[in-house]
């Protein structure tokens, strides 16, 4: 086992300092999603992927279970990079199949985070001793250039990550990540699909409170490592559906006038009672937008799943001979 660090603690303090001075000195405030998922976050999250209202994982994790065996046959690939991994639970799918039909020989997972991603790549090498697992610690938005080459590989980008970037950041990375491949490698993609509001709000803001809880973690990140003094009980987790965007938005309400210190920014922020800071997009999509994004950055859709409820969407794509440059 490997794990090549591009990413350091000290990169991702110098990440936060610059995402949050601009985001809070912005009209209107925001903050990246990417700072929920400290350890705390990322246990809720897990225990958000159980919950009634979030099908996200239980559709993806269903087509999966349907079409690995498909996605090995019809790729063959010797190398699987997962982007932004985490535990890598679903991405065994996946490893089972392609193992099986004898071609995979390394695994390559990249995720921020070092410790959580040291934990998951020790287990799947531990669990599959034939296969070589080069781990990366590292943003899938800057270090593409670090996947290893070699040809005959897929990148897989699962969960509807995707959706956290708007449609500028999404055709830049799409185009970036086109750049690291070679023609005929591929990319498993998956998206969650348009539906109805009420399906889409509930699955961002379930019953027991788990997603606010997770929505004002940020905050709970920004006092720790900032040194910040947010009241975390002065702010109401907001979802609500984009129907022009197509996309959800999580943000954090207000909900008196305060004065928040940022001492580690020698910063001051004000919050009016009532004002909304967004801390999520989760953009939704259908085939078509998949395939006019994925062809705008040289990929070809080679095959397009849905689970049973058409609730998500997972895609085979494969490398053109001739990206789009723009």
């Amino acid at each position: 086992m490997r794990i090549d660090v591009h990413l350091t603690p000290e990169d991702l303090t110098e990440g936060l300092r610059a995402d949050a001075r601009a985001g809070l000195t912005a009209t209107p405030k925001s903050l990246p999603p990417k700072y929920f998922y400290d350890a705390y976050g990322s246990d809720l999250f897990e225990r958000i992927t159980d919950l009634p209202e979030y099908y996200p994982t239980r559709a993806e994790r269903e087509i999966l279970t349907a079409h690995a065996a498909d996605i090995a046959r019809d790729t063959g690939v010797k190398t699987l990079v997962e982007l932004g991994s985490g535990s890598s639970d679903k991405t065994r799918l996946l490893l089972d199949a392609l193992h099986a039909q004898g071609t995979l020989g390394r695994f390559v997972p990249l995720d921020v985070s070092q410790p959580a991603l040291a934990a998951a790549t020790e287990a799947i090498a531990k669990d599959y001793p034939d296969i070589e697992v080069h781990a990366i610690v590292g943003d899938f938005t800057r270090d593409l250039d670090r996947i290893p080459g070699g040809g005959g590989r897929m990148v897989a980008f699962l969960g509807s990550t995707i959706g956290n970037l708007e449609p500028g950041e999404r055709a830049a990375f799409l185009r970036e990540l086109r750049g690291a491949l070679e023609p005929g490698e591929w990319l498993l993609l998956g998206t969650d699909l348009v539906k109805d509001a009420e399906t889409l709000v509930a699955a961002y803001d379930d019953a027991q409170g788990i997603t606010a809880e997770f929505n004002v973690n940020v905050l709970r990140v920004l006092n720790r490592s900032l040194g910040a003094d947010f009241d975390l009980t002065a702010f109401e987790h907001v979802a609500l559906w984009d129907a022009q965007h197509r996309w959800i938005e999580m943000r954090l309400r207000a909900q008196r006038e305060m004065l928040v210190h940022l001492p580690a920014l020698d910063l001051s922020v004000e919050f009016r009672p009532g004002e909304e800071m967004r801390t999520e997009v989760s953009a939704k999509f259908d085939r078509q937008t998949v395939a006019t994004e994925l062809a705008a950055a040289g990929f070809a859709l080679r095959q397009w799943w849905t689970d049973s409820h058409d609730r998500f969407g997972l895609t085979l794509a494969q490398a053109t001979d001739r990206p789009t440059r723009r």
